[in-house]
């Protein structure tokens, strides 16, 4: 030896066996998990929880590893009745575009959180993140969204287990949201998420519940070889 470093390359290592009771966890975490819209409580969020939750949704998964998401933390009640009134405006224009059979049932429902939750997230997505050309966006350069939604999925799981509810606000104009939130060009909105601790949720999608739509079993979604 002559005193160098010996070089060795990358190699896997054992994987993790998890036992029975962590398996079923995380299927109940999944299983229990529900968009939540009415049920926020005021207390606001720990900052130790808030952090495990985050690290939880930056430790998803990305495409060449480029991390594209950033998390927008909002708190400021006069921010957030911008963010609203941004809402309220699409969501009226949402109404018209159903039948008129339907548009009643539609105002009938709770769609947001905004200024109940105590907390607001805006999770974002910078699509020059990694440079011109990213390992795994050649072909596809859309998984950068995709990676950015994970991360939300993550999110959302986290703050469940952790008995905090999430909501996902979906009806914006993004152009809306721009100037509230200061967003430049190249980043785009992939969530709207409303957060707060919940004591009560329901058991089973709320819109299933209300009438709305029901769930499809799984099987309805399950393909052979192809479509």
């Amino acid at each position: 030896m002559t005193g160098a470093v010996e070089s060795r390359s990358p190699a896997p290592v054992a994987a993790r066996v998890f036992s029975d009771e962590e398996r079923q966890a995380l299927y109940d975490v999944i299983a229990h998990r529900r968009d939540v819209r009415n049920e926020f409580l005021p207390d606001p969020v720990d900052e130790d929880v808030l952090r495990r939750i985050l690290g939880a949704a930056h430790a998803a998964p990305s495409v060449g590893l480029s991390q594209p998401w950033d998390f927008i933390l909002l708190r400021d009640p006069a921010r957030r009745a911008q963010v609203r009134a941004a809402f309220t405006r699409a969501n009226e224009a949402a109404q018209a575009m159903f039948p008129p059979e339907k548009r009643s049932a539609y105002a009938a429902l709770k769609l947001e959180g905004i200024e109940k939750a105590p907390l607001n997230i805006c999770v974002t997505c910078d699509r020059t993140r990694g440079g011109p050309v990213v390992l795994g966006r050649t072909h596809q350069p859309e998984t950068d969204l995709y990676s950015t939604v994970c991360a939300v999925q993550n999110l959302w799981l986290a703050a469940r287990a952790e008995g905090i509810g999430i909501g996902w606000v979906s009806i914006f104009d993004e152009a809306d949201l721009r100037p509230i939130l200061g967003l430049p060009a190249h980043v785009r909105v992939v969530a709207y998420l409303c957060m707060g601790h919940v004591k009560e949720l329901f058991d089973g999608p709320e819109l299933e519940a209300r009438g709305w739509a029901r769930a499809r079993t799984l099987d309805a979604h399950i393909r052979e070889e192809g479509w």
